[in-house]
């Protein structure tokens, strides 16, 4: 395995590869690896003949607020972990590296409509710094099949639609989220978690269980089911509930009344942690 930590070397390398015909798997990644992580890694590494991981802790995808000082880094474990799973190429490239400006970013992508609701409204700036960031991946990579995972749907969202708009030669394909025992899904943020916080963590994926069985049922009042996830959560002393939304899987657009392959989506926060979750139902037309 190949450890890189500038653009030019990765880019003849995977050129390298097409042009000999071998095909390309990317997975971006913030680093502190995970089984969720594991799991990218495991389906390109069968899919594809080279597999190039990115580790990058974005600063562009961080609010001025939020924790880019103290995000969870492990680059010797990261590295392990690629090691282990076959992967052929990690970049791992320095803030300069990525953004060699001296001024701020001036160019920033943004998906508009599918990136507002949920976690645009919560963090504003975050979708534009991840769209830009995985659009200098892509350009980075050149020709893929991209994979990232199901747990950050609204993130997936916003990547599909980006590179089928910008006409990136990237293959987009999400992955199922990874969970532990208790049905928390995995994330690097786990972390913060104090070891009550953890115990409680799982309600958030329990609640949307539940929002999506209330409309496997029958439920087709969208409020109806916002409220039951979100009354579930704060049943939870240590939850401090963000939000709770069931939309169209796709689009992201808000559905009333319920129909078709719809998403719910929620946001917790647990003392240092910000966790979200999601959870897919059907709504059959009626008979």
């Amino acid at each position: 395995m190949q450890v890189l930590t500038e653009i030019r070397a990765a880019r003849a390398l995977l050129d390298g590869v097409r042009a000999g015909g071998g095909t390309v798997g990317l997975v971006p990644t913030m680093g502190y690896l995970h089984e969720g992580h594991r799991s990218l890694m495991d389906r390109s590494v069968g899919e594809r003949d080279v597999t190039f991981v990115t580790i990058f802790v974005n600063p562009l995808q961080f609010g001025a607020d939020e924790d880019l000082a103290t995000y969870p880094r492990d680059l010797d474990s990261d590295t392990a972990m690629c090691e282990a799973a076959g992967v052929d190429v990690v970049l791992h490239p320095g803030v300069a590296e990525m953004y060699p400006q001296s001024t701020p970013t001036l160019t920033s992508v943004s998906v508009a409509e599918i990136s507002a609701p949920m976690e645009g409204a919560s963090r504003p700036t975050h979708f534009a710094g991840v769209a830009t960031v995985v659009a200098k991946l892509f350009n980075i990579c050149g020709p893929c099949r991209a994979y990232f995972g199901e747990k950050d749907w609204q993130q997936l969202a916003v990547i599909r639609r980006m590179a089928a708009d910008l006409s990136f030669p990237v293959e987009v394909a999400g992955c199922p989220t990874v969970r532990e025992a208790d049905g928390l899904a995995m994330s690097s943020r786990n972390a913060y978690l104090s070891a009550e916080e953890r115990a409680a963590a799982p309600v958030l994926h329990w609640a949307l269980v539940a929002g999506a069985a209330a409309v496997a049922a029958g439920e087709r009042d969208p409020a109806k089911v916002r409220q039951l996830v979100a009354d579930l959560i704060r049943a939870e002393p240590l939850a401090e509930f963000d939000y709770a939304e069931v939309v169209d899987a796709e689009t992201l657009q808000e559905v009333d009344p319920l129909a078709g392959k719809l998403r719910l989506l929620a946001a917790v926060r647990f003392g240092r942690a910000r966790l979200i979750d999601n959870e897919g139902a059907t709504a059959a037309a009626p008979t």
